[in-house]
């Protein structure tokens, strides 16, 4: 999995209804992150927006994983959007000690700042500076919401240039499947209501582009975009580049068939790519049935 010229993972790593698929079917949620790490490489850490976990979660949680896995944590919120850049350092110096730990276990790929959607271009100094500060050899993406940041002119020349200078990768949001049509279910019609819909780009500031990508809960009907983003994916791949993806949908229990099939049409661009291992929940449903003489 660790050969793959890119990494491919979901927005989290445990939802019970993946028992059976990704999961053998009786799995505790004990044994989640170390199932989900046999079949993919990466994963968002949204969580860590919400709360850092100690040094010793971290531990456990880079323990847990398999080799060759890579974490992709958030910037808890208290930075990002409640403090706004502008919070005490030690709430950066914190997340920085759960990222060392990671990064010193091979356990780390690109930790993403989400600026709120109010965070406009004229915040672009206060942005340099807290960008300026993090540490140069731990690896990082931005991403931003707010218009001013996709005017394709002098703010949006400023901050790629920014980030370029910086070695930092801009995340890219694709929601354009998930808003391509009214919602089917409660699942999309809330992520309708929260996620927003940005202007798409394809630029990339750093070595590892970094994409989001939000479909909707029928994978079948996300062909046009995810035959799109495997078109640029296999650029970058031919550039040299580690693209990391993540496959999003309304309902998490479908992220990892979109995550699948967003694969196989990759392969299609790359035929010398090797499949993804098989899921332990497949693996467990193939082993024969050892039947009692009673």
């Amino acid at each position: 999995m660790s050969a793959l010229p890119y990494r491919l993972g979901c927005p989290v790593w445990a939802c019970d209804a993946w028992r059976g698929t990704l999961f053998e079917e009786r799995a505790p949620r004990r044994a989640f992150l170390g199932q989900y790490s046999r079949a993919f490489a990466t994963v968002e850490g949204n969580s860590t927006f919400y709360g850092l976990p100690s040094l010793a979660t971290a531990e456990r949680w880079a323990a847990e994983s398999h080799d060759g896995f890579e974490f992709c944590l958030k910037f808890p919120r208290t930075v990002s959007h409640e403090g706004r850049l502008e919070h005490p350092p030690d709430e950066t110096r914190a997340f920085v000690d759960v990222l060392r730990l990671l990064a010193d276990a091979d356990r780390l790929g690109p930790s993403f700042l989400q600026l709120p959607p109010t965070f406009d271009a004229s915040r672009f100094d206060e942005l340099t500076r807290y960008l300026e500060r993090l540490p140069a050899d731990l690896p990082f993406a931005v991403e931003v919401r707010h218009p001013d940041w996709f005017d394709e002119g002098r703010n949006e020349r400023a901050y790629e240039r920014l980030l370029g200078d910086l070695g930092l990768d801009r995340v890219t949001f694709d929601s354009r499947a998930l808003y391509s049509a009214p919602p089917t279910d409660d699942f999309e019609a809330a992520s309708q209501s929260r996620k927003p819909l940005v202007p798409l780009r394809h630029t990339v500031t750093g070595r590892h582009p970094f994409v989001r990508f939000v479909g909707r809960n029928d994978v079948t009907s996300l062909n046009r975009w995810i035959d799109e983003w495997a078109d640029v994916v296999a650029g970058w791949i031919g550039a040299g580049l580690r693209p990391y993806v993540f496959t999003h949908a309304p309902n998490d229990e479908f992220a990892p068939a979109f995550a699948r099939a967003f694969h196989t049409a990759l392969q299609t661009r790359i035929p010398t790519l090797p499949d993804l291992p098989p899921w332990p929940g497949e693996v467990e449903a193939r082993r024969p049935v050892q039947r009692s003489l009673f």
